[in-house]
């Protein structure tokens, strides 16, 4: 009888799981002007210290705004916008660093680090008992 009880709680887990992927997660299908506001959001401005293109008024700023309202107009993909930003401007155009090369590294140390924290909390933690 204890496999049913865990077979009821891996199923009430399982609805629950879905349930919240359906309704919090936000749907993939996103509007022009969300997608514009993201990829501004998500750009430095070329002439601009620590802003972001949608937070400056540049001329620099409003003209990868244009650039980026363009592109989204076109059909273009969030990736091949910022590829032909990162391309213009450089990899510095970029909020967030990028996944792969050098990029892929400073995502993963951090990572790496609390994995080896945990670890070494874990070993710690079993001396002591």
């Amino acid at each position: 009888m204890r496999w049913l009880r865990d077979v009821r709680v891996f199923a009430v887990a399982l609805v629950m799981l879905v349930v919240v992927s359906v309704v919090v997660l936000p749907s993939h299908r996103e509007t022009s002007a969300s997608r514009i506001s993201h990829l501004e959001q998500s750009v430095r401005c070329p002439a601009c210290e620590g802003l972001s293109a949608a937070q400056s008024n540049a001329t620099s700023a409003v003209a990868v705004r244009h650039e980026i309202e363009k592109a989204v107009a076109q059909g273009k993909s969030d990736t091949e916008i910022l590829g032909t930003l990162e391309a213009r401007y450089g990899t510095s155009i970029l909020l967030s660093p990028s996944t792969s090369g050098f990029g892929m590294l400073l995502w993963l140390v951090p990572v790496l680090l609390i994995a080896v924290a945990l670890v070494g909390l874990g070993i710690a933690w079993r001396r002591r008992s």
